[in-house]
């Protein structure tokens, strides 16, 4: 069987990445790609690495636009995917819509309403298939929620640690990120002149719309009483692609770097896409260029009690339409990582 996919938000980083894995994938036929501002021109004038799709046209984003479709996904600012997710369901649609922005990632409407400033949409299941028991919610669902680039991230580089009951839950994180994480909309702060050459924090002092579903994450993979508190500061560098978490968390009593080395192992040995390296080799953003991986290597700071943890994946491929694809795949019955890249682009 072959399922048909629409692409909303098809001329940006998110949309762009969406449509080249697409492309690659054995069971999907891409149907309607669209978009706002861009609507009426040529794919090929906004994504020109797609030839395949260059002479399409891009429609406007509407739910007229998106009908019909068996999976529709939906790379759009937050605020926006909602609206037409529940048009589509007024419409009495049923597709599987897949939404790649923040819209449905939290289960705490308080928390979204403090971080978003707008009213909670809802949540549905999450689409980060390596967190116990998101498998089984994401299988035969008609909605995904994709989680945040640096919340794959930093869940991935500390949850064996969290779910052992080996660490507290107490997590300082440092997440580097390349600049299509921002998005392709035009801002002073992100142009050559202001980017080269230069790193550059952002979202300090716990404002970061990523950090309640980082603790969301946490809170779901716990042991013990302790509520997960997190201090979470991204960074930007120059560079296109590529997420970079440190993550320091307080040993608990008894754990040792050998425990958590067989925590990571036991927790990462079956999952297709993340990698747990061996002793002495450090993840680097460019190991997951363009591939729908994650690498996780630890270290013990004996003196400081500290476990650190320190993980790297695409942004744009399994921070975001990766994860899409392989979620859609297990909502979909195939198998997970049909037509998902598993090797980076080197050097």
């Amino acid at each position: 069987m072959t399922w048909s996919a629409a692409v909303a938000g098809a001329s940006g980083y998110a949309g762009g990445e969406v449509l080249r894995l697409l492309l690659g994938h054995p069971e999907f036929a891409i149907g309607t790609v669209s978009a706002a501002s861009s609507a009426g021109s040529r794919l090929g004038e906004h994504q020109p690495h797609l030839p395949d799709l260059a002479d399409r046209t891009i429609a406007e984003t509407n739910v007229e636009t998106l009908s019909g479709h068996d999976v529709v996904f939906l790379a759009l600012p937050h605020g926006q995917s909602g609206v037409i997710a529940h048009a589509l369901r007024e419409r009495g649609e049923s597709p599987l819509i897949v939404d790649c922005g923040a819209d449905f990632r939290l289960s705490d409407a308080a928390a979204w309403e403090t971080f978003y400033g707008s009213p909670h949409a809802g949540t549905w299941p999450y689409g980060l298939p390596e967190l116990p028991g998101a498998r089984a919610a994401l299988a035969g669902t008609d909605r995904i929620a994709v989680p945040g680039c640096h919340v794959t991230t930093a869940t991935l580089a500390l949850m064996p640690g969290v779910r052992s009951g080996l660490v507290d839950p107490v997590a300082t994180i440092v997440s580097v990120t390349g600049t299509s994480g921002a998005g392709k909309a035009p801002k002073a702060h992100l142009i050559g002149s202001e980017v080269m050459g230069s790193v550059s924090p952002y979202g300090v002092g716990g404002t970061h719309r990523h950090l309640p579903e980082i603790v969301q994450n946490l809170r779901h993979v716990a042991t013990g009483p302790d509520e997960p508190r997190v201090s979470f500061t991204p960074v930007l560098a120059p560079m296109s692609r590529g997420i970079l978490a440190t993550c320091t968390v307080p040993l608990r009593s008894g754990a040792t770097l050998d425990t958590l080395r067989r925590a990571y192992e036991d927790q990462y040995a079956d999952e297709p896409f993340v990698h747990f390296l061996p002793a002495g080799t450090w993840p680097t953003t460019a190991m997951t260029a363009g591939a729908n991986t994650c690498y996780v290597q630890i270290a013990v700071d004996e003196a400081a009690g500290q476990l650190v943890a320190i993980a790297a994946l695409d942004n744009l491929t399994k921070g975001t339409a990766g994860a899409a694809l392989q979620s859609a795949n297990i909502a979909l019955g195939l198998p997970e990582a049909t037509g998902l890249p598993s090797a980076g682009l080197a050097p």
